[in-house]
C-alpha cells in the first residue's frame, strides 16, 4: 500500500484530521498494532475532532470578544453573592435552546463583563454563534448603516446569532433613534433567539433611560419578562487585585 500517496489524497479532501492522525501513527511504525476497525475509527475521531476545535475556533473568533474568560474561572467569593447553581445550569446554554435572555447587574468593575464573556465562550464552545458588541459602538454602528443603507444586512447579521451579548447597556443617553434600533434589535430575537445584557444600571431604572416611554415598553416587554438575572455585589475586582 503506497501511504504517501495517501497522506497526499487526504491532503487535497482537506482531512486535516485525519492526515495528521494517520501520518503520526505510520511515521511512528504503529499501524500494525491498529486492526482495521480500530484504525478507521481512530481516523475518524481524529478527524470529527478537528473539525469540532476549528468550527469553535472561528465562532469565538466571529463573536470578537474583548478578553478570555472561562466558567471555571469565575469568583464564587461570599462577598459577590452570586447565584452559583443558577450560573452553572446557564453554562449548559439550555436558555439559548430556549430562546431565554439575561441580565447582568452590578457596580463598576465587579466583573460583569467577565461573567458575560465566560457564558459567551461557553456558547461557541457548544456550537452556538454569538455576538459580543458594547452597546455604545453598536448603536454607533447600526447608525452608520443607516447612511450607507445596509442597516437591514446589519440587522439580519444580528437576527442570525444564536446569543447576543450587549456591554455596558444604558451608559449612554438612549434616544428616539437609539430606541427604535433596540426595538428593531429585539423584535427580530423575540423568538428562539436569546440576549444576555451586562449593566450597572438597576433594571428597576431602566425605563427612565429611554426617551420615547411607548417604545420603551415595547422594548422592556421584550428584553426583561421572564429574563434570568445575575446581580453581583461587593467591591471592584479591579481593586481588590490592586490590593493584593
Amino acid at each position: 500500500m503506497n501511504h504517501n500517496a495517501t497522506l497526499e489524497k487526504m491532503k487535497k479532501m482537506r482531512l486535516n484530521g485525519m492526515y495528521r492522525a494517520f501520518e503520526s501513527t505510520f511515521s511512528a511504525g504503529n499501524l500494525e498494532h491498529y486492526t482495521t476497525d480500530q484504525l478507521i475509527t481512530y481516523l475518524v475521531e481524529a478527524e470529527w475532532d478537528e473539525r469540532q476545535n476549528s468550527r469553535t475556533a472561528r465562532l469565538i473568533k466571529n463573536a470578537r470578544f474583548r478578553y478570555q474568560a472561562a466558567i471555571e474561572e469565575i469568583d464564587f467569593a461570599p462577598q459577590r453573592m452570586l447565584d452559583k447553581n443558577l450560573l452553572l445550569r446557564m453554562a449548559d446554554c439550555s436558555f439559548i435552546d430556549k430562546g431565554e435572555n439575561a441580565i447582568i447587574t452590578g457596580s463598576t468593575g465587579v466583573g460583569k463583563s467577565y461573567i458575560a464573556t465566560a457564558l459567551g465562550y461557553q456558547a461557541c464552545m457548544k456550537g452556538y454563534k454569538v455576538m459580543y458588541m458594547n452597546t455604545g459602538k453598536l448603536f454607533t454602528r447600526l447608525g452608520i448603516s443607516r447612511a450607507d443603507e445596509t442597516y437591514l444586512k446589519e440587522l439580519a447579521r444580528i437576527e442570525k446569532q444564536d446569543l447576543l451579548i450587549l456591554d455596558d447597556f444604558g451608559l449612554q443617553p438612549i434616544d428616539q433613534q437609539k430606541q427604535l434600533m433596540l426595538l428593531d434589535i429585539m423584535e427580530d430575537r423575540q423568538i428562539g433567539k436569546s440576549t444576555l445584557i451586562s449593566t450597572q444600571i438597576p433594571v428597576s431604572v431602566w425605563y427612565e433611560l429611554f426617551e420615547e416611554k411607548t417604545i420603551a415598553d415595547a422594548i422592556l416587554d421584550r428584553i426583561v419578562h421572564s429574563a434570568h438575572r445575575i446581580e453581583i455585589k461587593g467591591e471592584s475586582m479591579r481593586k481588590r487585585k490592586n490590593k493584593q
